[in-house]
This record gives structure tokens, sequence and C-alpha cells, in this order.
């Protein structure tokens, strides 16, 4: 029999809704009559359904032959791919692919390959849209740096949205990372960016969607 799964990072959120609107509902059904106590009973399910659609966890497994190909961290729309600066680690010009996360979408997020955690630091700043390009560098995120097996380096930021308040990051320095596990979760909407050298091929373009931990987005050039 096929169940919803929920992430870890909503458990507890879901679990204290469950109880808060147990006990308004059992107020409202002893205190008002009518049509009140099914309208509330309306609500209340509702809420329940959108926050158990919102941290449903996904069973998916992906398998590649060819440790080069680099996997979407996360579902989304493909937003932004361009050359572009990136000033907090490399110093260099990299090709930016950035995917923006609606509500709607799934928030965790997957390391694209197998490799190395190179660094992982997290920055507190501001709430605003994420899909605004100043988001990258001003609202709060996380920066993971990670190491290919081909000794190839791709950088992946995790950025907090305007309803944003959280970003989760598993990735640690000198972690041993791999497909088809998390590298962490964004609660609600959100953006993932990465960068890549100059010489890797892309796959996706501008309206891409992508489904995180399936889709191919990239082959990293590591002859």
């Amino acid at each position: 029999m096929r169940y919803v799964r929920i992430h870890k990072e909503g458990r507890l959120i879901l679990g204290t809704l469950a109880l808060i609107l147990l006990l308004l509902n059992l107020y409202i059904y002893t205190h008002f009559l009518g049509i009140v106590p099914i309208i509330n009973i309306i609500i209340s399910a509702l809420l329940l359904f959108f926050f158990a659609y919102f941290f449903r966890n996904p069973p998916r497994k992906v398998y590649l032959d060819d440790p080069s190909m680099v996997v979407a961290p996360a579902d989304g729309t493909i937003v932004v791919v361009e050359p572009t600066d990136e000033l907090e680690y490399f110093g260099d010009k990299r090709i930016q692919v950035s995917i923006f996360m609606s509500v709607f979408n799934v928030h965790a997020n997957w390391y694209p390959f197998k490799g190395t955690v190179v660094k992982s630091i997290h920055h507190s700043g501001r709430h605003m849209a994420a899909f605004l390009p100043k988001s990258s560098t001003e609202n709060e995120r996380s920066t993971v740096v990670l190491e290919s097996e081909g000794k190839t380096q791709v950088l992946v930021r995790q950025i907090a949205g305007a309803l944003a308040r959280r970003i989760v990051t598993y990735a640690h320095a000198g972690k041993k990372c791999h497909l088809n596990e998390h590298l962490g979760f964004i609660k609600f909407g959100s953006r993932v960016d990465l960068y890549f050298p100059l010489d890797t091929e892309i796959f996706v373009q501008v309206g891409d969607s992508t489904t995180g931990n399936e889709t191919i987005i990239a082959r990293l050039n590591e002859d």
C-alpha cells in the first residue's frame, strides 16, 4: 500500500498543528451550533492537507554510470542560466543555474553528484522574493561547495524566499556525499543556485521544469 511520506523536518510542525486543530475543533464543537463547526472542520482539513503536501518526501532513486553527470538538487523551474561572477568562494566567472521552488514544489534538496563537501556555511540575511537576482547575495542562504570524484568543484547555494524563514543544511566540510541523499531542506518558497566551471555542458534552459534527484541538468568536464 502506498502512503504519504512526511519529511523529518515537517513531522514536529505537522504534529503540533494537528494537536492545535484538534483542541480548537473540540472547543468549537462544544460551544457553537449549526454551520460553524462544519466550516471549522473543513478549514482544519485543508490546513492539514496543505502542510502534509508541502512536507511530502517522495522516494526517489537515480542510478548513473557516468560520474560526471549532475542531477537537479531540487524541484522547480529554471530561472537563470548564464555566466556570472561568483565572488563568495571562487572569485571568478562561473555558469550560474538557478532553480526557483514555489510553495507547491517538494522542498527537500539532494546532492547533485557523488563527491566530498569542501565547505558549508550559513549566512543570515533578508527575505526578498527568491526569484529576484539580489536574493542570491542578500537573502538568508547556505553555501555548500562540493568536489566531485574528478576534482571539479561546484557551489550549491540554498536561498530563502519571502516566506521561508529557515534553511536546513545537512552538509558539513569533509562529509562524503552521494546521489539519492538529502543535502537539506528549505521551508516554504525558495531557490537553489548552482555555480559550474565555464566548460560545463548545461542541458537545461530558462523555463524548464526540474525534478529533484531525477532531472539531469549538466555534465562536468572531467577528461
